[in-house]
């Protein structure tokens, strides 16, 4: 059984931005409550919670174990950079979603188009949320939407976010060194200089890979290419005035034109998928391999705390 690891701010019971005083008056509170001489009747539970105290406050109250410990928190809250612990980032594959066999034709139902990416970018955005700095405030991000969404007011925006789409999260996994061991400041920082090589190289094939699914996807929105033939057919005619616009296009769409623009923006799309080497009639077998970052993760050393 995984013994779930617990913050140590919330272990003293203190706030993250918390001073040095108020974590020391918690601390001692706290240490005097757990006792193992002061609880004889539950000494296995007191002693465990009591060096847990200890080890919390030994941590954040050092400035530089304290900006440590708050730089790799989340990392050690889900159970890597511990003694012996080898950390798996188990984000989302993206690239199981890099092929039409995901999903099955473009209605509202579970498995098509829509409800399938839907649920995918919901996935990769609420994984960044536990790494942003300010996670109580109201920023929501652009939904996919469903099939009637409207362009401009859904899925404009949605591609506009994604399309530049950075990962909040840290990627201290990654880091090859423990600037804690090292022996003086000058050593410290070209560790932390080379661990910034590898979160930052992290950091970019995520990016790379959501902006790689945002064109895949967009390349095979209906609303999209529905859009794009629409914009077509509007600077063909000429069409000077917005008004009587909804008239007109309804009228437009049943036109032999509008029939025409269709066929052709769906052979553009067919030579696209053959200049990417995406064989139509093969492509349910598309088979995309992610090269799993394989990082060795150093230990996070809790020592007892030195006796006064």
């Amino acid at each position: 059984m995984t013994t779930k690891i617990k913050c140590y701010y919330d272990v003293l019971g203190v706030p993250r931005d918390a001073n040095a005083e108020d974590m020391k008056k918690s601390y001692r509170k706290l240490a005097l409550k757990w006792h193992p001489d002061k609880n004889p009747d539950c000494l296995e539970e007191a002693t465990n919670q009591f060096r847990l105290i200890q080890q919390a406050y030994e941590v954040l109250s050092d400035p530089q174990e304290r900006a440590w410990y708050d730089n790799h928190r989340e990392a050690i809250l889900r159970g890597g950079l511990g003694k012996g612990d080898n950390y798996t980032d188990d984000s989302l594959d993206v690239f199981q979603y890099f092929t039409s066999s995901c999903y099955s034709g473009y209605g509202d139902d579970d498995k098509g188009f829509y409800a399938v990416y839907r649920k995918v970018f919901k996935t990769i955005f609420e994984e960044d949320v536990p790494f942003m700095e300010d996670k109580d405030s109201d920023f929501e991000y652009p939904d996919f939407g469903n099939s009637k969404s409207s362009y401009e007011e859904d899925v404009r925006p949605f591609y506009d976010f994604w399309s530049s789409y950075f990962t909040m999260k840290s990627y201290v996994w990654v880091e090859k060194y423990d600037t804690r061991e090292a022996p003086d400041r000058y050593s410290r920082r070209k560790a932390e200089a080379e661990n910034k090589k590898f979160k930052d190289a992290a950091k970019k094939e995520r990016n790379e890979e959501i902006r790689n699914l945002v064109a895949f996807v967009k390349k095979r929105d209906k609303r999209v290419q529905a859009y794009r033939v629409a914009m077509q057919s509007y600077q063909d005619v000429g069409w000077s005035s917005t008004a009587g616009l909804e008239d007109q296009m309804a009228n437009h769409e049943k036109s032999k034109k509008h029939k025409d623009n269709v066929a052709i923006l769906r052979d553009q799309l067919l030579e696209e998928d053959e200049d990417n080497d995406i064989d139509k009639k093969d492509e349910d077998n598309v088979d995309l391999q992610d090269d799993a970052l394989e990082d060795e993760i150093q230990d996070l050393t809790l020592d007892q705390p030195k006796s006064k």
